[in-house]
């Protein structure tokens, strides 16, 4: 369910409906999103939305997930909360942490190479966090793409996060990365954008408490597969599923935010 002070922040990121839109009147936007969570995090097809839970149709609340993508509402509520968090010093821009994750694909659907050639199965989250383990940025590729050649996408996608004085910020000062990301022109790249590279080497010793470190990303891909929707993909459109993953990835800063401090 939707709390209060939650739907205070997504309300006023809701497009208004159309005064004169044609039909019987729209289920209302709170419905709709309760609707959306519901499917997130039971991974039920949109057919199968229960309508004794007045939430809407699965056909209702699908469209106008595709209305809000449009919008950009739940990269905005994104913005809004790791400002609000960044507000509040619980972000950790010493380091960020960078990973990829496959997640499988609906009833065994392939991706294939240029070629023709089956790959695996699925597809792949990529995803940058702060040294806290805040999403900060999620791709969703193919799944046979390489991790290293995501990780200036990445970075580059970080959003401007404001709520302290200053311009905002788009930079950590540090970015760790195992051997899959091993790649000298992408570490010029990183210090050219001021960002110290801390990638272990291929065929070298990993970097001392790099496990340690990297505990982060990893802690973060499990919150992501909680909702059970991003575990598997059944959206054949990638901007729908990455409007899930925008909406995931506000509820763990939701979260993170309301949770004392240790």
């Amino acid at each position: 369910m939707v709390d209060d002070d939650l739907w205070a922040l997504i309300e006023p990121l809701l497009p208004p409906w159309p005064t004169r839109s044609p039909g019987p009147r729209p289920v209302a936007d709170r419905p709709c999103l309760q609707g959306i969570l519901y499917v997130l995090c039971n991974d039920i097809v949109w057919q199968l939305l229960p309508l004794e839970l007045g939430f809407g149709s699965g056909r209702t609340c699908w469209r106008r997930l595709e209305w809000w993508r449009q919008a950009g509402v739940f990269d905005q509520l994104h913005r809004t909360l790791l400002a609000e968090l960044n507000a509040a010093d619980r972000l950790d821009w010493a380091r960020a942490c960078v990973a990829g994750s496959h997640i499988r694909a609906k009833k065994g659907r392939r991706n294939r190479s240029v070629a023709g050639r089956p790959v695996e199965d699925g597809s792949k989250h990529h995803l940058i966090c702060d040294g806290r383990g805040t999403p900060l940025k999620v791709i969703t590729t193919k799944a046979n793409v390489n991790d290293v050649t995501q990780i200036l996408a990445l970075v580059d996608g970080i959003p401007p996060v404001a709520g302290r004085p200053g311009r905002p910020r788009r930079r950590p000062e540090a970015l760790l990365g195992d051997k899959g990301y091993d790649s000298n022109p992408n570490r010029d790249e990183l210090r050219k954008r001021r960002i110290l590279p801390v990638i272990s080497r291929k065929g070298a010793p990993e970097h001392q408490g790099m496990g340690k470190l990297r505990y982060a990303v990893e802690q973060t891909f499990a919150l992501l597969q909680q909702f059970k929707r991003l575990a598997v993909r059944w959206e054949r459109r990638t901007e729908l599923h990455d409007a899930l993953v925008s909406l995931a990835r506000s509820l763990i800063c939701w979260r993170r935010l309301n949770k004392p401090e240790p």
